[in-house]
């Protein structure tokens, strides 16, 4: 049994089954560290907070040269799970000219407070298609999710939160958040 993510799987599955639309997925390492590799060691947290540098300014625009891909937000989803999921939170719902699908998995404590994340409601309703979270009920990070779940409530913004009860900080939560958000965009 392979207790990894494997996301090609899982995207290779859903794709013959007909399950998602056409796209491409790119799953870069999100630290914007000068030296990422393993003699560099992990790197500061801030590291991860400059990626959106990196994603943006350089990753977006080499997709965008060198493959056939739509280039407007419309057609464009960040997810991501643990630090990547608060990233995709943070640099989606911040990116809003970018972004129309928005998914964070077991968001980590880099996930920016709702009132952060969201400082123009009304945008939000309008721009955002998608904003889809997933999180073990036992994970010690479920709280940065179900603030960003409340403070949409509150506030009338289309927002999912899956809780899976018994779960934590695992694959489990996040193989289930792939294979049901890659479904949910570009529909």
């Amino acid at each position: 049994m392979n207790d990894g993510g494997v996301p090609n799987i899982i995207m290779d599955n859903l794709y013959a089954d007909g399950k998602v639309a056409d796209m491409i997925v790119v799953m870069p390492n999100g630290r914007a560290a000068k030296d990422d590799s393993r003699a560099g060691g992990y790197g500061s947290a801030g590291a991860f907070g400059e990626f959106d540098k990196d994603l943006i300014g350089s990753l977006i625009p080499y997709i965008e040269k060198n493959f056939s891909v739509y280039t407007d937000k419309d057609h464009r989803a960040i997810a991501g799970l643990s630090m990547g999921g608060g990233q995709s939170l943070n640099f989606g719902l911040g990116n809003m000219d970018k972004f129309a699908y928005v998914g964070g998995f077991s968001s980590a404590p880099n996930t920016q407070r709702a009132a952060q994340l969201i400082p123009d409601v009304e945008k939000v309703k309008k721009e955002n298609k998608l904003l889809w979270m997933v999180c073990g009920g036992a994970d010690g990070l479920i709280g940065n999710s179900t603030q960003l779940k409340a403070f949409c409530d509150e506030n009338g913004i289309p927002c999912t939160l899956i809780n899976y009860p018994n779960e934590g900080h695992n694959f489990t939560v996040w193989k289930y958040g792939l294979y049901n958000f890659a479904q949910l965009i570009f529909k």
